[in-house]
Formats: C-alpha cells, structure tokens, sequence
C-alpha cells in the first residue's frame, strides 16, 4: 500500500469543490452570527469567554492525543499570556505551554506562515517534555516515523510519513502553499477548503517528534482566522474530541490517496457544529449578563456562591443538575438553611425545579 506522498501527483490534493460550495455559504453566515453576538457581551464577559474558550480548545487538542490537563491551571495561564488580571492558582509547565501557544495562535493569526512559527510553537508546547531528542526543530531520527497501534510485537501501521530528510522540503514547499492560498494571495482558497486541506496536508508530512497532531489543529484555526479576518474562537478541538474515533478514521482513509473531497465534507460539517458550541457559549454569556442584571441585588452571600459555581459549569451544568446536597457541599450550611434558600431562589426566578424528595434537582432559568 502507497501513502498519499508515496503518490506521483503529490501533495496535488483533488476534490469536488461544488460538494464543499454549501459548507463554504453556511460557515460564513455563522461567522458573522457569532461575530454579531460576541458585541453584546459586556468587555469583562468578552474576556471571560475568550478564556473559556481557548481553555476548552487547550483541553480538548491534548484529550484528542490522551493527554489530561488541569482546567484551572490552563486557564490561570491564559489570563496572564492574555494580559488579564492573574488568579492565584499555580501554573504548571504543561498547561503553561500549551496556553502560551494558543495565545499565540489566537494573537499572530494574520501574520504568514513560517518555520520559525512552527517551530515556536512546537517549544511551547513540547518544552516540558525531555523524552524528545529535537524540541523547537523538525525531526531527524532515522527510524521511520509511524503512527501505530496493538501489541508490541505485532503493531497495526495507521499511517508512515515521510522519512526526517525529506522533512525540510516537504515543509518548505508546505509553507509557501499555505501562504499562496490565503486570502489574497496568488491561489486564494475558500476558508473551509483551506482549513482541511492545510490540516491533512501537515499531518502527512508529521514534521515533529511529537506534537503534529496539535499543532496540524492550530493551524487549521490559524487558516480560518486568516479568511474571515479576525480569531475565529470556534470550539474545534472540542467538536473534534467528541467524534474522535470518526476524526482518527477520516485522517488514516485519506493518508492513502489524494481525493479527499470526503475528508472536506467531514471537516467542514465539524466546523459547522463547532461553530453552533461557540453560538451556544455566546448566548449562554449574554444569558449570564442579563441573569445577574435581574438578580444580583436580592441574592444573599450563600446563594450568590452557588449561583457562581453553576455558571462556572458553563452551558451544560451541573450533571445531573444541583442537588440540596451539592448546594449543603458548597455552601456549608445546614440542610434547613439550604432548603429555605433554594425555595427562595426558585421564587425569584432565578433557578427551576424538576424532581420530588431525594430526586429534586435544581437548574438555572436562563432567558436569552
């Protein structure tokens, strides 16, 4: 079996672009949904979101590649590569980096591609680990490069990319056509067609010891942002983590032939749905501001905690929903007291309830 660089026409990628032509019209109009919905929320919202969603994309790019980071601690480091008043929670070397290169990422978006930006990017997040010969470099062992799983001594081969000497010029000529079909350029691509391309098209030559799967989503955000001209905060690697196995199958089909209209379609229904999570997560924030506009004068210190600890939870909640127990946990008070102030909240408007006795379960009542 040949790999697509194996391929004489390579890396001539070929595709249907007519099949990708709806895709293309709806990422544009969410685009501007969420470009319109992002300006009503308050500056203080604004970037408060902002560090919800660049930690959800931090989390989940290392999820993808099984690697768990604590949430706190991403997020602790975003605020102060963002400039934003730091908290007190300590920053730990893994998180510190993969948050310092998605700031990065979010921050240098029009610039063009380079080396040295790959390479930037590969030592911030790969500084921490010493198990790799080259950080900040491509690789140059001699041993094939291959993505492979099952038993030790009788490995499935998903994918071989190139061999570390031909690394260079695969890169080399990688970087010129991501810059020539930018906007405004010799070839420009349309924005999804880019994206998948762009993202396929490096994670084939897997440039790096480690990490290509991170940074080949990096710059996948990257190549969006350029087309519509500003960060896109679309929730990809979040929308990718939930259809991981389907994102690993897509990527091994279309590593063995150069017509990856299929990998586009895919690619491009992805970021449709991350466009609707971050459409989700805008509403919800406007939804917030508008909650404690209402509300904020009649809650007492207690509840004003817990309503806090819901919203933290973001869009989804609590699993399950806040229980009296979950409200007792939180707040420290006794079970009459928890009771009272609930029944006090759900007179306000300001939470509903579902369930009876033991199975009642109390939910934010949020009006968009």
């Amino acid at each position: 079996m040949a790999w697509n660089w194996q391929l004489p026409d390579w890396p001539n990628f070929q595709y249907e672009a007519s099949a990708i032509a709806p895709y293309e019209e709806r990422f544009l109009l969410s685009s501007g949904e969420i470009i319109g919905a992002v300006q009503h929320v308050n500056q203080s919202e604004r970037d408060q979101l902002r560090i919800e969603l660049l930690s959800d994309e931090a989390m989940q790019t290392s999820a993808i590649e099984g690697e768990m980071l604590d949430r706190q601690s991403v997020q602790s480091s975003l605020r102060r590569h963002l400039g934003l008043a730091p908290d007190s929670y300590p920053s730990k070397p893994r998180e510190q980096g993969v948050a310092e290169m998605m700031v990065d990422v979010y921050s240098s978006y029009a610039e063009p591609l380079t080396h040295e930006t790959l390479f930037r990017w590969h030592e911030m997040l790969m500084s921490h680990d010493r198990r790799l010969e080259t950080i900040g470099a491509y690789r140059q062992h001699a041993d094939a490069m291959q993505i492979v799983s099952g038993r030790y001594d009788r490995p499935t081969v998903h994918f071989e990319a190139p061999p570390s000497d031909r690394v260079s010029d695969e890169m080399t000529r990688f970087v010129e056509w991501f810059n020539g079909t930018a906007p405004g350029a010799a070839v420009p691509l349309t924005a999804l067609t880019r994206a998948a391309l762009s993202h396929l098209y490096f994670e084939s030559i897997h440039p790096f010891e480690d990490g290509n799967g991170r940074l080949g989503r990096a710059l996948a955000e990257k190549a969006l942002a350029q087309n519509i001209g500003q960060p896109s905060m679309i929730a990809l690697s979040f929308t990718i983590e939930r259809e991981r196995k389907a994102y690993y199958a897509q990527l091994e089909q279309h590593q063995t032939t150069l017509d990856v209209t299929s990998w586009l379609e895919w690619f491009a229904a992805t970021v449709l749905a991350a466009q609707k999570v971050t459409l989700e997560r805008v509403g919800f924030y406007i939804a917030k501001a508008h909650f404690y506009d209402q509300h904020r004068d009649s809650l007492n210190e207690r509840q004003a905690k817990v309503i806090a600890r819901l919203f933290r939870a973001g869009p989804d909640g609590f699993e399950g929903g806040l229980s009296a127990e979950n409200y007792i946990s939180i707040t420290g008070t006794s079970r009459a007291t928890a009771t009272r102030d609930l029944q006090d909240l759900v007179g306000l408007g300001a939470l509903t309830r579902t369930g009876e006795r033991r199975y009642t379960r109390y939910w934010l009542d949020l009006v968009e």
